[in-house]
């Protein structure tokens, strides 16, 4: 069983074993109460596929967790690039010269 972690190369998979103070070092067993024609009909998607039910719930989970990582990252970059315009700001006075002066011919 693999962990996505935020800030990790893409494509990089981290076993679960190796992430200090995550308590799981395997597969986690869940429940879930789902409609028996919807279970019917993802079984019959998932053998289509050459997979499992549980195989496509994992697979959607692990683009879930991938998109939120990414839309997480994309808030921190664009969050510190603001701070870099902030802090880098520089006044550089009153314009004294109009647009039609740089471009005269002379």
């Amino acid at each position: 069983m693999t962990r996505i972690i935020e800030g990790a190369v893409i494509g990089a998979v981290i076993p679960l074993a190796l992430i200090k103070g995550f308590p799981y070092y395997g597969c986690v067993n869940i429940t879930l109460s789902l409609d028996d024609n919807l279970v019917k009909e993802v079984r019959k998607i998932a053998v289509e596929r050459d997979t499992t039910l549980t195989g496509l719930v994992r697979a959607y989970l692990q683009e879930v967790a991938a998109e939120h990582a990414k839309s997480g990252r994309k808030r921190r970059e664009l969050e510190a690039l603001r701070r870099s315009f902030e802090t880098l700001s520089v006044n550089i006075g009153k314009r004294t010269w109009k647009r039609e002066d740089l471009y005269e011919r002379r």
